[in-house]
């Protein structure tokens, strides 16, 4: 069996899940949990929710122990508001079941929530997370979770004595919103919410319920007034904080992580530890808090907000192993950043290093183990990149290239000399990847746009010292024509000028030299001061263009 260490903290909580379910449930299954609204796009604070108990449940099952990962699709949630950049007229469905409000305009789906599920489903398949899906639609018009709404009902009075005990406390934004959804007051405290049977919507109150005839009656905004028997009765749902401890006994859930907004004390996570012991019969999960996960210096994401990137926007760019090596490397309580901008490309280089490590046998047993983590789940690796070329090199070629293949073939093979890449499949997906971000991210002033004839105005003011600096690059290159060698060359002008050995270590002095150097190589060959490696970009032009730029052709 793997052993855990203080700083792996998936096998950790494998350790503790484990231990926990042998003292509940020897031999059963594990069922570890995660829950999402499909109420807008799925963003990658959400994808937190569904990694830690993967990478936890992968851990279990790596070890030989059934385990069993189940999602739940909160979609019969309410919708609470129209997320940014959709339809104003959606606000009429405004208290409705998710499933039961329309999908946007343009849709293949027929529901709201289904058209925001589809997208974060195909995510996750490309990310190895096999997970069961549970439809809480389904599961409350099913009548499955009745006998617990009935129990719910019957000790009502209870429950409302534990959420009374933080009433008196300072709500945050998330605890009362969920107090707004539970039904009645300290004196007529109902859990459980009926959807009217006339505008479908959840603007209902109870006003009167009896305990053994099972008789609820409401009333709703709407106008609209019914009686019925509960325990015949399925189209309404228990409030979150109850419904929430419901579902853990229900299913027996192991090991569940919740926001730090639900973990507040008399919020929904501390509220269900108490209720899931005192009114359903059960033990809380082993429910570690994770943190926030930022975009590009953003503190936090909200789905009821538009722009936000979501796991789908994340894999038109990233591998999936990539991704899944951001969430695996961060404990859960340690909020992080995911870079859409220029950042990305120390994260490929970070992520290259450590699969050096490893294949090296270099790596410590953590780095090993979250490495074997993030290249795929305990069925097995993730395709890869036959040639994982450096992703900044990838989108520097298909940057200046603007996606020409058959020139990005030809400065590709120069990159790799000692074993010329045959075909452009052997770079991919990768290089679809880089791609991607090259047109996606990079601000149209940031692109590459080699100069399309020499600027002869800069050429003729040249002084004879630069004069003299191009021609010996110009008659470096035949020479020098690689990656390394262009490298060398690039800093050596400079150096030679100097009077020094190409090799010499570099100066103060020199290092001036230097930039100002490439900053005149830039400017004659992209208009720029700044623009890719240098290297990179003599190889994408090619020899003889670089000598026509350069006026010594």
């Amino acid at each position: 069996m793997a052993q855990s260490t203080e700083a792996d903290w998936v096998a950790r909580f494998a350790d503790d899940v484990i231990t926990e379910a042998g003292r509940r449930a020897a031999g059963a299954k594990i069922i570890v949990a995660s829950g999402i609204s499909p109420s807008g796009p799925i963003h990658l604070g959400n994808l937190r929710e569904i990694m830690v108990p993967h990478l936890v449940a992968d851990e279990i099952r790596r070890r030989g122990l059934e385990c069993e990962h189940i999602l739940s699709w909160d979609d019969f949630d309410r919708y609470r508001k129209v997320p940014a950049g959709y339809d104003p007229s959606f606000a009429q469905h405004i208290g409705k079941p998710l499933t039961s409000v329309p999908a946007p305009e343009g849709s293949e789906h027929a529901t709201w929530s289904d058209h925001f599920k589809a997208p974060f489903r195909a995510a996750l398949a490309q990310l190895g997370v096999e997970v069961t899906e549970i439809s809480q639609t389904h599961e409350y018009t099913s009548g499955a979770y009745r006998d617990q709404i009935l129990l719910a009902m019957r000790e009502r009075a209870r429950i409302d004595g534990v959420l009374g005990r933080y009433r008196t406390r300072k709500k945050t934004a998330e605890v009362q919103d969920d107090e707004d959804a539970d039904a009645g007051t300290a004196a007529a405290y109902y859990p459980y919410k009926p959807y009217c049977g006339v505008c479908e919507r959840d603007l209902t109150t109870v006003t009167a319920y009896d305990d053994e005839t099972t008789e609820l009656a409401y009333t709703c905004v709407c106008g609209h007034q019914d009686t019925l028997r509960l325990n015949a009765y399925d189209h309404g749902k228990l409030v979150w904080k109850v419904d929430w401890p419901m579902r853990w006994a229900f299913k027996g859930v192991m090991f569940e992580p919740s926001g730090v907004d639900h973990q507040s004390p008399g919020s929904s996570f501390m509220v269900g530890q108490q209720l899931v012991r005192e009114i359903f019969g059960a033990e809380p999960p082993v429910g570690p808090m994770y943190a926030f996960v930022g975009i590009s210096g953003m503190a936090k994401m909200s789905s009821s907000k538009g722009g936000v990137p979501t796991a789908e926007d994340a894999l038109r760019i990233m591998e999936p192993q990539l991704l899944r090596w951001l969430y695996a490397r961060r404990q859960p309580k340690q909020a992080f950043n995911i870079s859409f901008d220029q950042e990305i490309q120390r994260t490929y280089d970070e992520w290259d290093a450590l699969e050096r490590r490893v294949a090296a046998g270099e790596a410590g047993a953590v780095d090993t183990a979250v490495h074997a983590r993030a290249a795929g789940p305990a069925a097995g690796p993730l395709p890869t990149t036959p040639r994982p070329l450096p992703f900044r090199t990838l989108a520097s070629v298909v940057d200046i290239t603007t996606g020409d293949e058959e020139q990005t073939l030809r400065i590709l093979r120069d990159f790799t000399t000692d074993s010329p890449v045959a075909s452009l499949d052997e770079t991919r997906p990768r290089l679809d990847k880089a791609e991607a971000w090259v047109t996606t991210h990079v601000e149209e002033d940031q692109r590459t746009r080699v100069r399309t004839a020499p600027d002869t105005g800069a050429l003729d003011a040249l002084d004879a010292t630069d004069r003299a600096a191009l021609k010996l690059l110009a008659d470096g290159l035949a020479g020098n024509w690689s990656l390394d060698g262009l490298t060398s060359l690039v800093y050596a002008v400079p150096k030679i000028q100097a009077g020094l050995e190409p090799d010499a270590k570099p100066t103060p002095e020199l290092k001036v030299a230097q930039r100002s150097f490439f900053a005149l190589l830039y400017q004659l060959l992209v208009g720029r001061d700044t623009g890719p490696r240098l290297p990179t970009l003599l190889l994408a032009v090619g020899a003889q263009r670089v000598r026509e730029l350069l006026g010594e052709a």
